[in-house]
């Protein structure tokens, strides 16, 4: 991961919440013989035990089922906005482009749950992405026999978290001038750009202190 202090978060406050509003991530791992594998699964986060602990399902039999059996050890990626930023916006227009993102690295030890624990997670996961009770498409709100027949195919997992890293690269390292031109630029771009924008405006008091 792309180590500078000034494009670290600090605030586990605002990587967690981060964290919870991008919660498709990108879960990694690797077999005994290193061939790499991923996939990509909405997660819970939760906190207990004075840890954190991050819960979903998989299908079963897949390569990435297989091998998270054979190795526990997974990275689990949450990627937020990323965007372009041109070195023309900057005081000084003879230096590299680079791009601005928020990423958070969380890796631990994955372990598969047994079926009452399955069901479990998948009320929850309908619970917290339905975020509406009265929802027909909660788990809960289902035929017991379609969901025990949904279930035979997946598997349910929970990973406890060992460490967290982080990118918050917003242009932390230019100066005043820059950074306004490059805000003033994001906002005239996609959906993701005008994001990161509104990500360098919220710290310019903080990277700037008057």
């Amino acid at each position: 991961m792309y180590s500078m202090p000034y494009f670290k978060e600090k605030d586990f406050a605002i990587i967690k919440s981060f964290m919870q509003a991008n919660a498709f991530v990108v879960l990694c791992g690797a077999d005994k013989s290193g061939k790499p594998v991923a996939t990509h699964v909405p997660v819970l986060i939760e906190e207990k035990e004075d840890a954190l602990y991050l819960q979903g399902h998989i299908m079963r039999q897949t390569d990435h089922h297989k091998i998270f059996a054979e190795n526990p050890q997974v990275l689990a990626i949450f990627n937020g906005p990323h965007t372009y930023v041109s070195a023309s916006w900057y005081s000084n227009q003879q230096q590299a482009s680079t791009w601005n993102y928020i990423t958070v690295h969380a890796r631990g030890e994955l372990r598969f749950l047994e079926q009452h624990e399955l069901i479990r997670i998948l009320e929850k996961t309908t619970a917290h992405f339905e975020n509406n009770p009265a929802s027909p498409s909660l788990v809960s709100h289902m035929p017991e026999e379609y969901v025990q027949r949904l279930s035979k195919g997946i598997i349910a997992f929970e990973i406890k978290v060992s460490a967290i890293d982080n990118v918050f690269k917003l242009s932390q390292n230019k100066d005043t001038k820059s950074f306004d031109t490059i805000v003033a630029n994001l906002q005239l771009q996609d959906a993701p750009a005008i994001e990161i924008a509104a990500e360098m405006q919220k710290r310019k008091a903080q990277i700037f202190p008057s």
